[in-house]
Protein backbone atom coordinates (compact mmCIF):
# COMPACT_ATOMS: atom_id res chain seq x y z
CA UNK A 1 0.00 0.00 0.00
CA UNK A 2 1.23 3.50 -0.84
CA UNK A 3 2.23 5.80 2.01
CA UNK A 4 1.53 9.53 2.26
CA UNK A 5 2.90 12.10 4.68
CA UNK A 6 0.41 14.96 5.12
CA UNK A 7 1.75 18.18 6.67
CA UNK A 8 -0.83 20.90 7.29
CA UNK A 9 -2.56 23.00 9.98
CA UNK A 10 -4.95 21.11 12.23
CA UNK A 11 -7.99 23.34 11.82
CA UNK A 12 -11.71 22.68 11.62
CA UNK A 13 -12.08 19.19 10.08
CA UNK A 14 -10.01 19.70 6.93
CA UNK A 15 -7.24 17.38 8.12
CA UNK A 16 -9.77 14.52 8.28
CA UNK A 17 -11.30 15.44 4.91
CA UNK A 18 -7.93 15.37 3.12
CA UNK A 19 -6.76 12.27 5.01
CA UNK A 20 -9.93 10.37 4.08
CA UNK A 21 -9.56 11.52 0.47
CA UNK A 22 -6.02 10.15 0.33
CA UNK A 23 -7.15 6.88 1.90
CA UNK A 24 -9.77 6.47 -0.84
CA UNK A 25 -6.91 6.79 -3.34
CA UNK A 26 -5.14 3.86 -1.67
CA UNK A 27 -2.73 5.64 0.69
CA UNK A 28 -2.03 5.05 4.34
CA UNK A 29 -1.62 8.50 5.84
CA UNK A 30 0.70 9.92 8.50
CA UNK A 31 -0.42 13.39 9.61
CA UNK A 32 2.00 16.00 10.93
CA UNK A 33 0.85 19.36 12.30
CA UNK A 34 2.73 22.16 10.53
CA UNK A 35 3.37 23.91 13.85
CA UNK A 36 4.62 22.51 17.17
CA UNK A 37 1.44 23.28 19.10
CA UNK A 38 -2.14 24.50 18.77
CA UNK A 39 -1.56 26.64 21.85
CA UNK A 40 -2.89 30.17 21.24
CA UNK A 41 0.48 31.72 22.17
CA UNK A 42 2.33 29.53 19.66
CA UNK A 43 -0.25 30.20 16.93
CA UNK A 44 0.05 33.96 17.43
CA UNK A 45 3.86 34.09 17.45
CA UNK A 46 4.28 31.86 14.40
CA UNK A 47 2.16 34.34 12.47
CA UNK A 48 3.91 37.42 13.91
CA UNK A 49 7.54 36.22 14.01
CA UNK A 50 8.52 32.55 14.04
CA UNK A 51 12.12 33.44 15.03
CA UNK A 52 10.94 33.87 18.64
CA UNK A 53 10.13 30.15 18.68
CA UNK A 54 13.06 28.84 16.64
CA UNK A 55 14.42 26.49 19.34
CA UNK A 56 10.94 25.18 20.13
CA UNK A 57 10.28 24.58 16.42
CA UNK A 58 13.68 22.86 15.98
CA UNK A 59 12.91 20.43 18.83
CA UNK A 60 9.51 19.72 17.32
CA UNK A 61 10.97 19.11 13.86
CA UNK A 62 13.60 16.74 15.26
CA UNK A 63 10.82 14.82 17.02
CA UNK A 64 8.90 14.63 13.73
CA UNK A 65 11.95 13.36 11.85
CA UNK A 66 12.54 10.70 14.49
CA UNK A 67 8.89 9.62 14.31
CA UNK A 68 8.96 9.11 10.52
CA UNK A 69 12.57 7.90 10.21
CA UNK A 70 11.58 4.28 9.64
CA UNK A 71 9.05 5.01 6.89
CA UNK A 72 9.67 5.57 3.19
CA UNK A 73 6.81 7.67 1.87
CA UNK A 74 5.53 7.67 -1.70
CA UNK A 75 3.97 11.11 -1.30
CA UNK A 76 4.70 14.15 0.85
CA UNK A 77 1.84 16.66 0.67
CA UNK A 78 2.34 20.02 2.35
CA UNK A 79 -0.74 22.23 2.70
CA UNK A 80 0.72 25.61 3.53
CA UNK A 81 -0.76 28.68 5.18
CA UNK A 82 0.75 31.35 7.40
CA UNK A 83 1.03 28.81 10.23
CA UNK A 84 3.87 26.87 8.56
CA UNK A 85 6.69 26.78 11.11
CA UNK A 86 9.30 24.63 9.34
CA UNK A 87 12.34 26.50 8.04
CA UNK A 88 13.78 26.19 4.55
CA UNK A 89 16.62 24.01 5.87
CA UNK A 90 14.09 21.70 7.59
CA UNK A 91 12.11 21.17 4.40
CA UNK A 92 15.37 20.55 2.53
CA UNK A 93 16.33 17.93 5.14
CA UNK A 94 12.92 16.26 4.80
CA UNK A 95 13.37 16.16 1.04
CA UNK A 96 16.80 14.50 1.38
CA UNK A 97 15.51 11.91 3.87
CA UNK A 98 12.46 11.08 1.71
CA UNK A 99 14.29 11.08 -1.61
CA UNK A 100 11.92 8.59 -3.30
CA UNK A 101 8.72 10.51 -2.47
CA UNK A 102 6.85 12.86 -4.76
CA UNK A 103 6.73 16.22 -3.00
CA UNK A 104 3.61 18.35 -3.59
CA UNK A 105 2.97 21.84 -2.21
CA UNK A 106 -0.46 23.44 -2.01
CA UNK A 107 -0.51 27.14 -1.08
CA UNK A 108 -3.64 27.90 0.93
CA UNK A 109 -2.78 31.57 1.30
CA UNK A 110 -1.50 34.29 -1.00
CA UNK A 111 2.18 34.99 -1.46
CA UNK A 112 1.43 38.58 -0.47
CA UNK A 113 0.45 37.34 2.98
CA UNK A 114 3.13 34.67 3.19
CA UNK A 115 6.07 35.50 0.87
CA UNK A 116 8.31 32.97 2.65
CA UNK A 117 6.62 30.14 0.76
CA UNK A 118 8.42 31.15 -2.46
CA UNK A 119 11.73 30.14 -0.85
CA UNK A 120 10.68 26.51 -0.47
CA UNK A 121 8.95 25.92 -3.81
CA UNK A 122 12.22 24.59 -5.26
CA UNK A 123 12.04 21.52 -2.97
CA UNK A 124 8.73 20.35 -4.47
CA UNK A 125 8.04 18.39 -7.63
CA UNK A 126 4.65 20.06 -8.03
CA UNK A 127 3.30 23.32 -6.64
CA UNK A 128 -0.30 24.52 -6.62
CA UNK A 129 -2.11 27.58 -5.31
CA UNK A 130 -5.68 28.67 -4.66
CA UNK A 131 -4.60 32.19 -5.66
CA UNK A 132 -4.84 32.78 -9.42
CA UNK A 133 -2.49 35.78 -9.24
CA UNK A 134 0.28 33.62 -7.75
CA UNK A 135 0.19 31.00 -10.52
CA UNK A 136 3.05 30.74 -13.02
CA UNK A 137 5.09 28.08 -14.86
CA UNK A 138 6.15 26.52 -11.55
CA UNK A 139 2.96 27.04 -9.53
CA UNK A 140 -0.34 25.85 -11.03
CA UNK A 141 -3.70 27.39 -10.19
CA UNK A 142 -6.08 24.99 -8.43
CA UNK A 143 -9.17 26.22 -6.54
CA UNK A 144 -10.16 24.64 -3.24
CA UNK A 145 -12.62 21.78 -2.72
CA UNK A 146 -15.81 20.66 -1.07
CA UNK A 147 -15.99 17.47 1.00
CA UNK A 148 -18.36 14.54 0.60
CA UNK A 149 -20.46 15.94 3.43
CA UNK A 150 -21.40 19.02 1.40
CA UNK A 151 -22.19 16.78 -1.53
CA UNK A 152 -24.65 14.94 0.74
CA UNK A 153 -26.26 18.24 1.76
CA UNK A 154 -26.58 19.18 -1.90
CA UNK A 155 -28.22 15.88 -2.77
CA UNK A 156 -31.24 16.31 -0.49
CA UNK A 157 -33.85 18.90 0.35
CA UNK A 158 -33.61 20.46 3.78
CA UNK A 159 -35.83 22.77 5.76
CA UNK A 160 -33.86 25.96 6.27
CA UNK A 161 -33.72 27.28 9.83
CA UNK A 162 -31.47 30.22 8.94
CA UNK A 163 -31.78 32.68 6.07
CA UNK A 164 -28.02 33.20 6.12
CA UNK A 165 -24.96 32.14 8.07
CA UNK A 166 -21.30 32.90 8.57
CA UNK A 167 -18.79 30.70 10.41
CA UNK A 168 -15.15 31.64 10.18
CA UNK A 169 -12.08 33.40 11.51
CA UNK A 170 -12.64 37.10 12.16
CA UNK A 171 -9.87 38.63 10.09
CA UNK A 172 -10.29 42.45 10.22
CA UNK A 173 -11.53 43.01 6.65
CA UNK A 174 -13.73 39.93 6.79
CA UNK A 175 -15.19 40.89 10.18
CA UNK A 176 -16.03 44.38 8.91
CA UNK A 177 -17.77 43.18 5.74
CA UNK A 178 -19.72 40.37 7.42
CA UNK A 179 -21.02 42.80 10.06
CA UNK A 180 -22.10 45.25 7.37
CA UNK A 181 -23.73 42.57 5.21
CA UNK A 182 -25.56 41.09 8.17
CA UNK A 183 -27.01 44.44 9.21
CA UNK A 184 -28.25 45.27 5.70
CA UNK A 185 -29.67 41.79 5.08
CA UNK A 186 -31.82 42.04 8.19
CA UNK A 187 -34.27 44.02 6.02
CA UNK A 188 -35.17 40.90 4.05
CA UNK A 189 -33.65 38.00 6.00
CA UNK A 190 -34.66 37.71 9.66
CA UNK A 191 -32.97 34.50 10.77
CA UNK A 192 -29.19 34.37 10.94
CA UNK A 193 -26.29 32.45 12.47
CA UNK A 194 -23.01 34.34 12.89
CA UNK A 195 -19.95 32.73 14.48
CA UNK A 196 -16.82 34.87 14.58
CA UNK A 197 -13.83 32.77 15.64
CA UNK A 198 -10.50 34.04 17.02
CA UNK A 199 -7.64 31.79 18.21
CA UNK A 200 -7.43 33.51 21.61
CA UNK A 201 -8.33 36.58 23.65
CA UNK A 202 -4.75 37.74 23.12
CA UNK A 203 -5.48 37.98 19.40
CA UNK A 204 -8.68 39.91 20.11
CA UNK A 205 -6.88 42.54 22.21
CA UNK A 206 -4.07 42.74 19.66
CA UNK A 207 -6.64 43.40 16.93
CA UNK A 208 -8.43 45.91 19.15
CA UNK A 209 -5.21 47.91 19.48
CA UNK A 210 -3.94 47.64 15.92
CA UNK A 211 -6.92 47.32 13.56
CA UNK A 212 -9.53 50.03 13.03
CA UNK A 213 -12.14 47.39 12.11
CA UNK A 214 -12.01 46.13 15.71
CA UNK A 215 -12.10 49.52 17.40
CA UNK A 216 -15.76 49.21 18.39
CA UNK A 217 -15.77 45.41 18.61
CA UNK A 218 -17.10 43.75 21.74
CA UNK A 219 -15.35 40.62 23.02
CA UNK A 220 -18.77 38.96 23.45
CA UNK A 221 -19.15 38.88 19.65
CA UNK A 222 -16.33 36.34 19.38
CA UNK A 223 -15.75 32.68 20.13
CA UNK A 224 -12.36 31.33 21.08
CA UNK A 225 -12.98 27.69 20.26
CA UNK A 226 -13.86 26.61 16.71
CA UNK A 227 -17.17 24.91 16.06
CA UNK A 228 -16.66 21.15 15.94
CA UNK A 229 -17.40 19.51 12.60
CA UNK A 230 -20.90 18.24 13.41
CA UNK A 231 -22.07 21.64 14.75
CA UNK A 232 -20.56 23.43 11.78
CA UNK A 233 -22.18 21.06 9.32
CA UNK A 234 -25.64 21.32 10.91
CA UNK A 235 -25.63 25.11 10.57
CA UNK A 236 -24.57 24.86 6.93
CA UNK A 237 -27.21 22.25 6.22
CA UNK A 238 -29.99 24.41 7.70
CA UNK A 239 -28.98 27.69 6.03
CA UNK A 240 -30.34 29.08 2.78
CA UNK A 241 -27.42 31.43 2.11
CA UNK A 242 -23.75 31.60 3.12
CA UNK A 243 -21.85 34.86 3.64
CA UNK A 244 -18.23 35.12 2.52
CA UNK A 245 -15.42 37.64 2.41
CA UNK A 246 -11.72 36.87 1.79
CA UNK A 247 -9.16 38.28 4.18
CA UNK A 248 -6.76 41.08 3.25
CA UNK A 249 -4.22 40.12 0.63
CA UNK A 250 -6.30 37.31 -0.88
CA UNK A 251 -8.08 37.24 -4.22
CA UNK A 252 -8.53 33.47 -4.47
CA UNK A 253 -11.91 31.99 -3.62
CA UNK A 254 -12.23 30.90 0.00
CA UNK A 255 -13.26 27.35 0.78
CA UNK A 256 -16.64 28.75 1.92
CA UNK A 257 -17.52 29.54 -1.70
CA UNK A 258 -16.62 26.05 -2.89
CA UNK A 259 -18.43 24.40 0.02
CA UNK A 260 -21.55 26.41 -0.83
CA UNK A 261 -21.24 25.09 -4.38
CA UNK A 262 -20.99 21.54 -3.03
CA UNK A 263 -23.99 22.00 -0.74
CA UNK A 264 -25.94 23.74 -3.52
CA UNK A 265 -26.43 26.79 -1.32
CA UNK A 266 -26.61 30.41 -2.38
CA UNK A 267 -23.64 32.59 -1.46
CA UNK A 268 -22.99 36.29 -0.97
CA UNK A 269 -19.33 37.24 -1.38
CA UNK A 270 -17.19 40.36 -1.67
CA UNK A 271 -14.88 38.56 -4.12
CA UNK A 272 -15.57 39.94 -7.62
CA UNK A 273 -13.34 37.35 -9.26
CA UNK A 274 -16.01 34.68 -8.65
CA UNK A 275 -17.59 35.93 -11.91
CA UNK A 276 -14.66 34.33 -13.80
CA UNK A 277 -15.32 30.80 -12.52
CA UNK A 278 -17.23 28.23 -14.55
CA UNK A 279 -19.89 27.69 -11.86
CA UNK A 280 -20.90 31.36 -11.58
CA UNK A 281 -24.60 32.16 -11.86
CA UNK A 282 -26.30 35.38 -10.74
CA UNK A 283 -29.15 33.21 -9.43
CA UNK A 284 -26.77 31.53 -6.97
CA UNK A 285 -24.03 34.07 -6.28
CA UNK A 286 -24.32 37.72 -5.26
CA UNK A 287 -21.25 39.97 -5.37
CA UNK A 288 -21.49 42.46 -2.53
CA UNK A 289 -20.02 45.91 -3.14
CA UNK A 290 -21.30 47.72 -0.06
CA UNK A 291 -25.04 47.60 -0.78
CA UNK A 292 -27.70 45.15 -1.96
CA UNK A 293 -29.99 45.26 -4.97
CA UNK A 294 -32.98 43.25 -3.75
CA UNK A 295 -34.46 43.16 -7.25
CA UNK A 296 -31.60 40.97 -8.56
CA UNK A 297 -32.24 37.34 -9.65
CA UNK A 298 -30.32 36.22 -6.55
CA UNK A 299 -33.15 37.39 -4.30
CA UNK A 300 -36.01 36.69 -6.73
CA UNK A 301 -35.13 33.29 -8.23
CA UNK A 302 -34.54 29.80 -6.86
CA UNK A 303 -31.12 28.12 -6.85
CA UNK A 304 -30.06 27.18 -10.38
CA UNK A 305 -28.40 23.71 -10.62
CA UNK A 306 -24.80 23.69 -11.87
CA UNK A 307 -23.75 21.41 -14.72
CA UNK A 308 -22.72 18.07 -13.23
CA UNK A 309 -19.26 17.94 -14.87
CA UNK A 310 -18.45 21.38 -13.44
CA UNK A 311 -19.93 20.40 -10.08
CA UNK A 312 -17.78 17.26 -9.78
CA UNK A 313 -14.63 19.16 -10.74
CA UNK A 314 -14.51 20.89 -7.31
CA UNK A 315 -14.88 17.75 -5.16
CA UNK A 316 -12.14 16.66 -2.74
CA UNK A 317 -11.65 13.60 -4.96
CA UNK A 318 -10.87 15.71 -8.01
CA UNK A 319 -8.78 18.20 -6.03
CA UNK A 320 -6.47 15.37 -4.96
CA UNK A 321 -6.62 13.64 -8.36
CA UNK A 322 -5.51 16.78 -10.14
CA UNK A 323 -2.56 17.36 -7.80
CA UNK A 324 -1.36 13.75 -7.70
CA UNK A 325 -2.36 12.38 -11.11
CA UNK A 326 -2.71 15.58 -13.15
CA UNK A 327 -6.30 14.93 -14.20
CA UNK A 328 -9.92 15.35 -13.19
CA UNK A 329 -12.03 12.24 -12.69
CA UNK A 330 -15.64 12.36 -13.79
CA UNK A 331 -18.13 9.60 -12.97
Amino acid sequence: MKKALLIMPDFFNYTDVITNGLKKMGYTVEFINDRPSNNAFVKAFIRINRKFLSLYIKKYFNKVMKKISGTNFDLVLLISGQSLSFSESMIKKLRIKQKNAVFILYQWDSERNFPYIKKVQCYFDKCFTFEKNDSNKKVKFLPLFYSDYYKKIGSKKTNNVYDFCFIGTAHPKKYSFIKKMSKQLSKVYKKKFIYFYLPSKIVFYYRKLHDSAFRNANIQEFHFTPLIGSQFNKVYEKSKTVLDSPQDGQDGLTIRVIEALGARKKIITTNKDVMNYDFYSENNIYIYDGKFDYSSPFFKEEYKPVDNVIYQKYSIENWLNYMIKGEYKCS
